[in-house]
């Protein structure tokens, strides 16, 4: 698809929403697979009104919580869809729209059908800087999700920092691994390029399997993932190295979880191109900070530098701490949030002075890198001793047996929490669990080493890809 065909695309959508008494900072959700058409009708929704892109996965009890809470007007699903979340619409009385793929004029070309959905429409026409483009929950691990409104101008200038950072270009051509109902994907996988003039293709969501086949078929010039996508990617990727001399990448970018450094070595060894890591929320519309491509300095081990908002460390007073304390990390800039919806308390909590307390632990370095130390909800307290789940990664990470890892706190009589750790040992790699605490017991204090390494065959995650720390000991269960 061409850039005149999906402005057309656009606008026709715009029209069919009008039409059905849609309009700008109304509520549209979005269940369809990814792919194209998922693309294609988050940028065309997005310009007319304000998307709301949920995971096809939910069930229905789900689908119900997610479209009562966004105050949903209409619900976007593809032609023939057998998804729950349309018995769940017609029990809420959300009108239902049906899209059509019509591949035959370009990818993610589509059709809408409103049916007899016709209403007059309070706002019509494109949407204005200050309007809602986008709504997304938190991820709700300990607390009800909350509602992120993101306005035109936090997801553009998002973009914008994104492409800047990774210097796209129009000759640059994207794939897209990540889900499109994710922030990392909209914003870094999709917006980015385009705003650049740049091309994407879209893949059915991220399969270690067919990866490199795409990258012979689709000749890509970069991609972004978050690190299981990118440990799974380089498990293979000795059998591909064929493909991937053929079609070298420019650079390789991974966000939304902690890239460990001895991962980052080896795919950027397997690749022979620049891996940068960045850091990304929702609340920022994505990205804040990102290590720089080369030939600037990249820190492994750090997210980088300030990439867009500005980034600083707040104490639990809520001053701003000098180079090298740890504290919380905060932000500020066009690209965040104007705040949580219907939410006062939740605001007053995460704005301080302007600033937005992101919940991770970290500090700045002398020439502004920024290191990550954990989220705060996720330090482990052990009777007193505060442990960094991430630090203990990175140690395990050492061990030549040891592929992926997880730490995690573990419920503890007496001292509160006790350090478990989770491990996905390397192919025709073994050592029993005692050798694995002993080889940590060399790098790190003894209240830091694990007390019980549970061995798996792949890391507990999330829809999106992401590690899951907290809740890990509950889904695991005793012993």
């Amino acid at each position: 698809m061409r850039y005149a065909a999906l402005r057309r695309l656009a606008q026709d959508t715009a029209r069919v929403l009008n039409g059905a008494g849609i309009g700008r900072n109304e509520r549209v959700a979005i269940v369809l697979p990814n792919g194209p058409e998922m693309a294609a009708a988050f940028i065309a929704v997005a310009g007319a009104a304000t998307c709301a892109p949920l995971n096809p996965g939910y069930r229905a009890d789900e689908f119900e919580f997610y479209l009562s809470d966004l105050r949903a007007k209409a619900l976007i699903v593809e032609q023939g869809s057998s998804s729950a979340a349309i018995a769940v619409a017609h029990k809420l009385g959300v009108a239902i729209i049906e899209l059509r793929p019509t591949p035959e004029l370009g990818a993610g070309s589509f059709t809408l059908d409103a049916g007899a959905l016709a209403g007059a429409c309070a706002l019509p026409g494109p949407a204005r800087a200050d309007d809602v483009a986008l709504v997304l929950h938190t991820s709700g691990t300990t607390s009800r999700p909350k509602i992120v409104p993101l306005t035109q101008t936090n997801v553009s200038r998002s973009a914008r920092n994104v492409a800047a950072t990774t210097a796209l270009s129009a000759a640059d051509r994207g794939l897209n691994i990540m889900p499109l109902f994710h922030i990392h994907g909209l914003i870094a996988g999709i917006l980015a390029p385009l705003s650049r003039g740049g091309s994407v293709s879209c893949t059915a969501g991220f399969n270690a399997l067919k990866f490199f086949g795409w990258v012979e078929e689709v000749k890509p010039s970069w991609y972004t993932g978050v690190p299981t996508m990118h440990q799974s990617i380089l498990g293979r990727a000795a059998n591909n190295a064929e493909i991937i001399a053929r079609n070298p990448l420019r650079f390789i970018r991974s966000s939304s979880s902690s890239l460990p450094p001895q991962v980052l070595a080896e795919l950027e060894a397997a690749f022979r191109a620049p891996v940068i890591e960045a850091y990304g929320m929702t609340e920022a519309a994505h990205q804040m900070a990102c290590n720089p491509l080369p030939p600037a300095r990249r820190k492994p081990g750090t997210v980088g530098l300030a990439a867009g908002p500005e980034v600083a460390i707040m104490d639990t007073e809520g001053a701003l701490l000098a180079a090298g304390a740890i504290g919380e990390i905060v932000i500020r800039g066009e690209n965040i949030t104007p705040g949580y919806e219907n939410n006062p308390e939740a605001n007053a909590e995460a704005f301080t002075h302007g600033w937005l307390r992101t919940g991770d632990q970290g500090a700045l370095d002398a020439d502004g890198y920024l290191s990550i130390t954990g989220r705060l909800k996720e330090i482990i307290n052990r009777g007193g001793e505060k442990i960094s789940p991430r630090e203990v990664d990175e140690v395990l990470m050492d061990h030549p047996a040891v592929a992926q890892v997880v730490t995690f706190g573990m419920p503890h009589e007496k001292l509160g929490e006790e350090v478990a750790a989770v491990v996905v040992p390397r192919k025709g790699g073994q050592a029993p669990e005692r050798e694995i605490r002993d080889f940590a017991s060399e790098k790190l204090a003894d209240y830091k080493v694990p007390k019980k390494i549970l061995f798996m065959d792949e890391l507990p995650k999330g829809a999106t890809g992401k590690l899951q720390r907290i809740g890990l000991a509950q889904k695991l269960g005793p012993g």
